[in-house]
């Protein structure tokens, strides 16, 4: 991470597994990268593409900066639903996510995101969030 992501953990638990890393998450916006490796491939055989799954947690996990950068201290988000749609498969390189929050209104915030490979768009997804409020204890009050 650098100075231009103010998140409240360097890495979650999850996002360490896949491996992805913030370069940005302010205003709004956020953008990761995941390395292709061998063990985001969905098979040893045939295409050896990486995973859809590993393609939706680096999208969902962009998305989850770009809130994560307008929420106030006593607020967290969850997904609430993703869609994504696979344009491309990856082979190898590094991947890039890019993702913005479209609006956020009360308890509900709408973001989208597109995840690169080569210059190339691989992935679009579109997702609702449910934003809630902590109270002592870091216990759900909403």
């Amino acid at each position: 991470m650098n100075d231009k992501v103010a998140l409240r953990e360097d890495h979650t638990p999850y996002q360490t597994v896949i491996g992805w890393d913030y370069t940005v998450a302010a205003d709004g916006s956020a953008e990761c990268t995941l390395a292709v490796r061998e063990d985001l491939f969905n098979s040893r055989q045939a295409l050896r593409a990486v995973h859809g799954g590993a393609i939706y947690s680096l999208a969902d996990g962009a998305m989850g900066g770009a809130l994560y950068s307008l929420l106030g201290e006593d607020e967290w988000g969850a997904t609430a639903e993703m869609r994504i749609t696979y344009l491309l498969p990856v082979l190898d390189g590094t991947l890039s996510c890019q993702a913005r929050v479209v609006r956020r209104e009360g308890k509900t915030a709408t973001l989208e995101a597109a995840v690169l490979s080569h210059g190339q768009v691989v992935a679009r997804a579109t997702a609702t969030w449910h934003i809630r409020q902590t109270g002592p204890g870091g216990r759900s009050k909403t």
